[in-house]
């Protein structure tokens, strides 16, 4: 009975360790969240107008994350390639307007401008709008196309986020942070 007791006991203190590291990285990733996310993204949530969302159906898949440039000339990843399916829609992560849709060197991009001067990339993207155009969050901008450079899966699509003055953040941070939600243990 005693050590029954003492294994209860022990799976409470696991649980309550669990849930304060789980609250701690919460916290952390918020943080970090807050960090990056320009501030116009938090006042628009604040105002009620929508967040932005992912620009492919499904779970966000992430293959290869964003890697900031040391400078502005130094390499980097400046963006995050998701994993998608070659054909499938690109939507705009948020609303604004489309300032390019054509080529640059052989790969087709979207480009759509948003408030405050912030610029989402999507690539490779057979472009469905055209420049000028406004486009609504979710607004589809085109396909999917394979051949994406050192993707792992059958297509990926690279997303990427540059303020006005040319400073590139990682576009993961437009999203809402997850949910975390804690379920007893049985």
């Amino acid at each position: 009975m005693l050590a029954a007791m003492f294994k209860t006991l022990a799976r409470v203190g696991l649980l309550v360790a669990a849930a304060t590291a789980i609250a701690a990285a919460s916290a952390a990733i918020a943080a970090v969240s807050a960090a990056l996310t320009p501030a116009r993204s938090a006042s628009a949530r604040e105002e009620g107008s929508a967040p932005f969302e992912a620009p492919l159906d499904g779970p966000v898949t992430v293959t290869r994350g964003f890697e900031p440039p040391s400078d502005r000339y130094a390499a980097g990843h400046r963006g995050v390639d998701l994993a998608g399916a070659p054909g499938q829609i690109v939507r705009s992560a948020g609303a604004g307007t489309v300032i390019f849709a054509g080529n640059v060197g052989g790969r087709p991009i979207v480009s759509v401008a948003h408030a405050d001067g912030v610029r989402t990339t999507y690539e490779p993207v057979d472009p469905s709008v055209k420049r000028g155009q406004a486009v609504a969050a979710q607004t589809p901008v085109g396909r999917l196309r394979p051949g994406h450079p050192d993707c792992p899966v059958d297509a990926c699509l690279h997303w990427g986020l540059r303020t006005s003055d040319n400073v590139y953040l990682d576009p993961l941070s437009l999203l809402r942070p997850p949910r975390v939600r804690l379920y007893p243990m049985a």
